[in-house]
């Protein structure tokens, strides 16, 4: 049985101090892990409800054929496991902004992290996603000009709060125009967020998508004793001819 509390790594970042630790639910006995931002909590392997629902509802869009996705945010990583759950991905690609949190994965520190490392469809990126999906070089560094049928994105707690105001362009049209140029025809967008729909928000997908929607995710919060939701948004992109 695991210590009641660890700390298990500790890094200074060019975005903070960031923090890995485990400690034992008194209800269930389950090991918790926790990632901590300065001191604030960015994700909690208690809480994965919306993370799981923004892979199955961007990917529930999509046609039976192989899917080529990109994952925004690595995290604990439940929304790139849900992905590889899914039989018709072919390739996955994460990008992360921290080294460290790559690293945890790699040297199994995580739970799921041996998984998406030994997975040959799967590829962890070092880099800016919000950076990235507007420069040169695409989401993809081996091949810029590539394109994907679903880009999902769990970085931000919402459009609204971001963790760096330099991602707020991108929940603008031109910023959502520039990642729907980095899909195919018919291809997904799908945004996590952890506050209820924003029709403001909603008002900028539609805009940008042929299709847009929000959906509620509900699901136990044993810390509360009852039900809190996060929000997935999912933009569809226009059919249209792939030069790409």
């Amino acid at each position: 049985m695991s210590a009641r509390f660890e700390e298990i790594d500790w890094r200074p970042t060019s975005m903070g101090d960031i923090s890995l630790r485990r400690r034992r639910d008194p209800a269930s006995g389950d090991d918790v892990y926790e990632v901590k931002l300065g001191d604030e909590f960015l994700m909690s392997s208690l809480f994965t409800a919306g993370e799981i629902a923004l892979t199955r509802l961007g990917l529930a869009k999509l046609p039976s054929a192989e899917l080529d996705v990109a994952v925004g945010g690595l995290g604990l990583g439940y929304t790139a496991q849900a992905a590889l759950d899914d039989p018709r991905v072919r390739s996955l690609i994460v990008v992360e902004a921290l080294g460290e949190v790559i690293e945890w994965h790699k040297r199994g520190l995580v739970p799921l992290g041996a998984r998406l490392a030994s997975d040959s469809r799967c590829r962890l990126v070092q880099g800016d996603f919000f950076t990235m999906v507007g420069d040169c070089c695409g989401l993809d560094p081996r091949r810029p000009d590539r394109r994907f049928h679903a880009i999902l994105l769990d970085v931000d707690h919402s459009p609204r709060h971001v963790l760096h105001p330099r991602h707020a362009a991108l929940y603008q049209p031109a910023g959502l125009r520039a990642l729907a140029d980095r899909l195919h025809p018919e291809g997904v967008f799908a945004l996590w967020s952890n506050d209820p729909p924003d029709e403001q928000f909603n008002s900028v997908l539609a805009e940008v998508f042929a299709e847009s929607e929000a959906h509620v995710v509900d699901f136990d919060n044993p810390l509360q004793g009852g039900t809190a939701t996060n929000t997935v948004y999912v933009g569809r992109k226009r059919a249209g001819t792939d030069p790409r």
